[in-house]
């Protein structure tokens, strides 16, 4: 019996041991899982690293309300006031940083800082706090992509480059026989940044198919036009290092949103990041990318990598006291710097599955005199009145089938693509406001 209690005691004994090396190898099995990093991982540690905030999805920063209605909830901070008498850059918003390496034409490499605005993954979307995008994925292999590689301590290798140094200018095309400027198209641009050709801001990340949206905000060559000095927006300030607007240390950026116009509301406030034209690259402050000419498909809806928007080329220049302002391209043009944007149309948001960032521009053209012309505020409106024949196609656009273009039978595109991730739609009670913490330390 003493014996039996024996041999029951090492039982038990080698039992617990058993239990405990599988328990410890369980824990050794879950430590190396978890010592692996995700995407996610490579992009948040980053920020950290860079003494900067990273997004924490189970626990954010910042809490969104309905009325702010804020589509990229891994923004720092939103200012959402207007008015440029008191704030000259208008609204902007700050977003979290990161830094990676581009690769120049003599395969050297150099520092360079980016924003992430959508992904075409849906967990690595949540993950990061942006705007999943899934059409973007169409891009892969079309050669409007750029690929990418991971050094050893986690940043991205990108196979291009963007020159930052040109000075933006741009000089309106006349005059009308009354007199006034005619800003669009104008005679001359001059974008204030210009990317390789091996540069796109479709970057697939390595050994996936997933496309993230990287916006390079600056370089050792100078900073994005889209962000605003403090001290006043002359061309001699744009490319100063010393700009508060980009703060490396705190891994985050500052940057200048336009408005537009989105279901009949106001407030589609953006950011244009890049384009493949330089016209529109001059006009809003973006890159011009020549290797997004190359994106599908141009002027075709559902299908490709880009959806249709519609500028108008000659909007109301004048407020005529209906509180909507003024709107188009031709009063976007008139000034050296952009003080007014072009409030252009857009058909859907981001919450809408058939969203991506790059915009296949269809331009408008208003018949009727300045007077009669109304502020376009929904693509049931530009519809309805190019039925009307009180728009017509902008006489420069390209003309493909419009009915390859679900949105619109009557609309065709120029061929301009724009880049233009949609950070906000707010209600005209959050104008005004400001949120979270809009500006650097």
């Amino acid at each position: 019996m003493k014996n039996l209690k024996i041999n029951l005691i090492l039982l038990l004994l080698v039992a617990l041991g058993i239990a405990s090396c599988s328990s410890d190898d369980d824990n050794n099995v879950t430590q190396v899982q978890q010592e692996t990093p995700t995407i996610a991982d490579l992009f948040l540690n980053s920020i950290e690293a860079d003494g900067g905030i990273p997004f924490n999805v189970d626990n954010p920063a910042l809490t969104f309300t309905d009325a702010q209605n804020v589509f990229l909830p891994s923004v720092l901070g939103i200012d959402f006031r207007t008015d440029r008498n008191v704030v000259p850059a208008g609204p902007t918003a700050r977003f979290p940083m990161f830094q990676g390496w581009e690769t120049l034409s003599n395969g050297a490499v150099r520092e360079g800082y980016y924003i992430i605005t959508e992904v075409s993954d849906v967990d690595l979307a949540r993950e990061l706090g942006v705007i999943y995008a899934p059409r973007m994925a169409a891009s892969i292999g079309s050669g409007g992509e750029q690929n990418s590689q991971w050094t050893n301590d986690g940043r991205l290798i990108f196979e291009g480059s963007v020159d930052f140094s040109p000075k933006r200018s741009l000089t309106a095309s006349g005059t009308s026989p009354d007199g006034r400027l005619i800003g669009f198209p104008p005679a001359e641009v001059n974008p204030g940044a210009v990317a390789d050709v091996n540069w796109s801001s479709y970057v697939v990340l390595p050994d996936s198919n997933i496309v993230i949206n990287a916006q390079l905000v600056a370089n050792e060559t100078g900073l994005h036009d889209r962000i605003p000095n403090p001290n006043g927006n002359s061309q001699t300030e744009e490319d100063d290092f010393n700009n508060p607007n980009l703060a490396i240390n705190q891994a985050s950026v500052v940057m200048q949103l336009l408005d537009g116009w989105h279901d009949n509301r106001p407030y589609y406030f953006h950011i244009v990041t890049d384009t493949s034209d330089p016209g529109p690259a001059t006009i809003e402050l973006g890159v011009y990318v020549p290797k997004l000419n190359n994106l599908p498909t141009f002027g075709v809806f559902p299908g490709g990598s880009m959806l249709p928007f519609s500028p108008t080329a000659n909007g109301r220049t004048f407020d005529n006291g209906d509180g909507f302002g003024v709107q188009g391209l031709n009063s976007a043009s008139l000034s050296s710097r952009q003080v007014q944007d072009p409030t252009n149309t857009f058909p859907i948001d981001p919450r809408d599955s058939r969203y991506a960032p790059m915009w296949d521009a269809h331009i408008t053209e208003f018949t009727v005199p300045e007077a009669e012309r109304p502020i376009l505020r929904s693509f049931d409106q530009v519809n309805d009145l190019l039925e009307q024949g009180i728009l017509v196609p902008f006489r420069g656009n390209l003309n493909p089938d419009p009915l390859a273009n679900s949105l619109s039978d009557l609309l065709t595109g120029t061929g301009a693509i724009i880049n233009c991730p949609v950070i906000t739609q707010p209600a005209g009670s959050v104008i005004g406001t400001q949120i979270g913490l809009p500006r650097n330390n």
